[in-house]
């Protein structure tokens, strides 16, 4: 997909989970919606989407949420792994290689790329991260970037 019809979907698929989620106090529902719509959107490259949420018994470790996809990491301590590793510096990560990547935590060994983007509440506060995996090498790029910061952003509003 160019980057022309990638931004194109993109926008496509925000209006759509903004449009399901429009009045839904539910977080669950909502981080479940995106993941379903994003893995829908852009199967088979987006081989794993779904959600980390921070355990408010263990601030300093996410679990497992809503996603698409096989079986995720049941936890994650921050600080591990790509998707700790946003947890703690609260900053997108854009992976070309997890296996180059210090502390890769392989959930799925068939997992080669990873964008994992932080997702705050009204307060700014962290309270999950979306983490996309990849069966492809280099598989995001800052279209995808800018598109789920996007998403993230607007996702608890």
């Amino acid at each position: 997909m160019d980057k022309a019809a990638k931004q194109t979907r993109y926008g496509e698929v925000y209006n759509e989970i903004m449009a399901v989620i429009a009045g839904e106090t539910s977080r669950t529902a909502r981080f479940a919606s995106a993941a379903c719509l994003l893995s829908q959107a852009f199967a088979p490259r987006f081989y794993w989407t779904g959600f980390y949420e921070v355990d408010p018994n263990k601030p300093d470790e996410l679990v497992v949420g809503p996603y698409q996809g096989t079986l995720g990491c049941l936890r994650i301590p921050f600080g591990k792994g790509v998707c700790g590793v946003c947890a703690q510096t609260k900053t997108t990560q854009l992976v070309a290689d997890v296996h180059q990547f210090p502390g890769h935590i392989a959930c799925d060994n068939a997992t080669r790329s990873e964008i994992v983007v932080p997702v705050f509440d009204e307060h700014k506060q962290l309270v999950a991260v979306l983490d996309v995996d990849s069966t492809e090498p280099d598989a995001f790029d800052t279209t995808d970037r800018q598109a789920l910061e996007m998403i993230c952003r607007d996702l608890l509003r």
